[in-house]
């Protein structure tokens, strides 16, 4: 995220927005479930947001608009939505860390270092 913008927007839907805290983190009577969106910009949306994909579970949905992420994590419990979107936001930070990373080597590369690939194929050493 390196500065990017990151807003985290929460909820219940049905139109309730309270939690009734003597219900703990069970699931609602009502059926409802708890709703978080999170948006966040990067360099490289697209490559970020398929590095995240593999760890996407059935409650979650993301799409890439330009340079934005945006993820809308369903979730029964108040307890589920925050251990999913805290996973989300921490996978998010690690994806765009590895790809700013890969775009200053990619840079270095380009200005005359050596290949970091070993293309010494004799075994005999």
């Amino acid at each position: 995220m390196n500065g990017d913008d990151t807003r985290t927007d929460a909820g219940a839907s049905g139109g309730e927005t309270r939690d009734d805290e003597s219900r703990g983190d069970e699931t609602r009577g009502d059926g409802g479930t708890r709703t978080a969106t999170v948006r966040t910009t990067h360099a490289d949306a697209g490559l970020v947001a398929a590095a995240l994909a593999p760890d996407e579970t059935d409650s979650m949905a993301t799409r890439v608009d330009g340079d934005t992420i945006e993820c809308v994590v369903e979730r029964p419990t108040t307890g589920g939505l925050r251990s999913t979107v805290d996973d989300h936001v921490v996978n998010l930070h690690v994806a765009d860390r590895l790809v700013e990373r890969a775009r200053t080597h990619l840079a270095a590369d380009d200005g005359g270092r050596p290949s970091d690939t070993n293309t010494d194929t004799n075994t005999n050493t």
